[in-house]
């Protein structure tokens, strides 16, 4: 009993560490299709900014349109919310005809299974990676999906600006595998929106 206990202690980070990144994989598709359902075929730059001029037509500043930000925020909160709520319960409508899901095996899917690992990644030798039996990875939506806007501002050529939109999104999930089951957070940066700032150029 003792020497299974010391096997399983050593193997089971092994396994985690592989089961975390399929985790972050498949996660990301759920994001993505999440952000484009609700943002970037809905949302144009001129209702995540807003510009104001002066009387001469100049930028005077810009700001975010908070309502609308909010409101696009809310929708890919509830997109992932519900996707992943549907996928723990093996409802495969979150993922059938996207060309990023089709090297998922679609039986273990309706089991809420979002991939295996092959043991033999134990041995950390590439030749072995693949053999001995499968553990099937599950994943659990845990709390609440955290989501905010962030912004960056580069010099684009002479006296302009870029000015990039991000949604962050912070997720906790449960990995779980045969007998152990861990929380993980997840966070990803996905670009928006993107505007081109023209300032006066000198004279």
């Amino acid at each position: 009993l003792v020497t299974i206990k010391l096997i399983s202690k050593k193997i089971t980070p092994v396994f985690f560490k592989y089961a975390e990144v399929e985790t972050q994989k498949f996660s990301n598709i759920i994001i993505n299709d999440a952000i484009a359902k609700a943002i970037t075929t809905k949302a144009t730059p001129e209702d995540i900014f807003e510009v104001i001029n002066d009387k001469n037509g100049e930028i005077k500043s810009i700001d975010f349109n908070t309502i609308n930000i909010n409101k696009y925020l809310t929708e890919t909160t509830k997109y992932i919310q519900e996707d992943l709520k549907k996928l723990e319960k093996g409802n495969l409508e979150v993922v059938e005809n996207k060309d990023s899901c089709k090297n998922y095996d679609k039986a273990g899917l309706k089991k809420g299974i979002i991939s295996y690992i092959s043991t033999g990644v134990i041995f950390n030798n590439p030749l072995l990676a693949n053999l001995g039996p499968k553990i099937p990875i599950k994943i659990n939506l845990k709390g609440d999906v955290i989501s905010y806007v962030s912004a960056e501002i580069d010099d684009y050529g002479i006296n302009n600006s870029l000015i990039k939109v991000f949604v962050n999104l912070k997720i906790t999930e449960t990995v779980i595998l045969p007998f152990y089951g861990k929380n993980i957070d997840m966070q990803a940066k996905v670009p928006v929106a993107i505007k081109l700032v023209t300032g006066k150029i000198p004279l």
